[in-house]
């Protein structure tokens, strides 16, 4: 009998997030007749966002990565797999550092986020792991492969991390199912109907969800806005929204497991980002059939949006008001076969399959 390749996801949490999502439906749904996987989680089960019940799941029960680098280091001394597959900046620096002492083992880290990006709008961490470090910058190098959500964020990895492009693979993430879709939407005179804006996302700086509220204040129809989501920018968020008075139309939702079922009841997906990885929540906007605006930025968002079709793609807030006082038809199965046939959860795991096979020369 042929020993299938062992693969063992590392994940800092499973609390509500882009990388958690995914990495946990890649652990369960790879196929199980061709890999052997588990899932090894730094953090606290009492944690988890997601139901990861189809995959052996280790939880080490640390609050800090650093704090659970022996334990993975034993696990892995013992478990001893062919690959190790981590996501999230700081685990995949902790993996590389790893790596060194299993030169049998393969290390895959899924990077997340274009980090660039984020220390030019200030945000940035003081620790030897952080994205930023010259120690980093060194450790990245060192993975076996780094998988990439865009072009953007390979571009970053072969420039700013001296990654070498053979090490380097774009995979975009993948729809996990096909939620229903939402009746044949009319854009409906602005002043006898109330339109109904969602956004979806942490409420932190780079997620832009302040320059939203700022836009949403100069609008000139009767509008509600969904806002699901929790962060540290709440406070000001929510100041900024009562001095400009728009605070009364916001409906907050700090989490819900029903995203799909909010995604369709509403008329658009707004997205504020000053960067993303490759947008989840837009991704799924656009499979319910429920258009999006968005900004030009640094990552994968610029993959998914087909300006007309499913959404807008803009470069100034003057823009972006324009396009919110634009009346369109939009047809939701063409929004949804816009991004179906490039991210269907067939063809993502089967890239990630031949990454695996072609990373252990089979």
């Amino acid at each position: 009998m042929i020993k299938k390749p062992y693969i063992v996801f590392v994940l800092p949490t499973l609390t509500a997030g882009g990388a958690e999502r995914i990495v946990s439906f890649l652990s369960q749904n790879i196929d199980q007749g061709k890999f052997q996987s588990k899932l090894l989680i730094a953090g606290y089960s009492t944690d988890s966002a997601y139901m990861v019940e189809k995959v052996d799941s280790i939880y080490l029960n640390k609050s800090r990565v650093l704090f659970s680098i022996p334990s993975i280091i034993s696990f892995i001394r013992r478990e001893k797999p062919d690959i190790v597959f981590s996501s999230i900046s700081h685990l995949n620096i902790s993996m590389a550092l790893v790596s060194f002492l299993f030169k049998k083992t393969k290390f895959i880290g899924r990077e997340a986020t274009i980090q660039s990006a984020y220390k030019d709008i200030g945000i940035s961490t003081r620790s030897m792991f952080n994205p930023y470090s010259y120690l980093s910058k060194i450790l990245y190098s060192k993975l076996d492969m780094v998988v990439c959500q865009s072009k953007d964020m390979a571009e970053e990895m072969i420039n700013n991390y001296s990654v070498p492009k053979a090490s380097t693979i774009i995979i975009n993430n993948s729809v996990s199912f096909l939620p229903p879709l939402k009746d044949k939407f009319e854009n409906n005179n602005y002043e006898k109907n109330v339109f109904r804006l969602i956004t979806i996302g942490r409420l932190s700086k780079e997620k832009g969800i302040l320059r939203l509220i700022q836009i949403l204040a100069k609008l000139n129809f009767e509008f509600t806005y969904t806002l699901i989501g929790n962060g540290e920018e709440k406070q000001i968020i929510f100041k900024e929204a009562e001095k400009l008075g728009i605070v009364d139309k916001i409906n907050h939702v700090p989490f819900t497991t029903d995203v799909h079922s909010y995604l369709a009841s509403h008329d658009l997906f707004l997205q504020g980002s000053y960067v993303e990885g490759f947008p989840n929540a837009l991704l799924e906007s656009c499979m319910v059939g429920t258009p999006v605006i968005a900004f030009d930025v640094p990552g994968g968002t610029k993959e998914i949006i087909e300006n007309g079709i499913n959404g807008f793609m803009v470069n100034t807030e003057e823009e972006y008001i324009r396009c919110l006082h634009q009346k369109m038809e939009w047809d939701p199965l063409k929004i949804r076969e816009s991004v179906q046939s490039k991210f269907n959860m067939e063809k993502i795991l089967g890239e990630y399959e031949k990454l695996f096979f072609k990373i252990l020369g089979l």
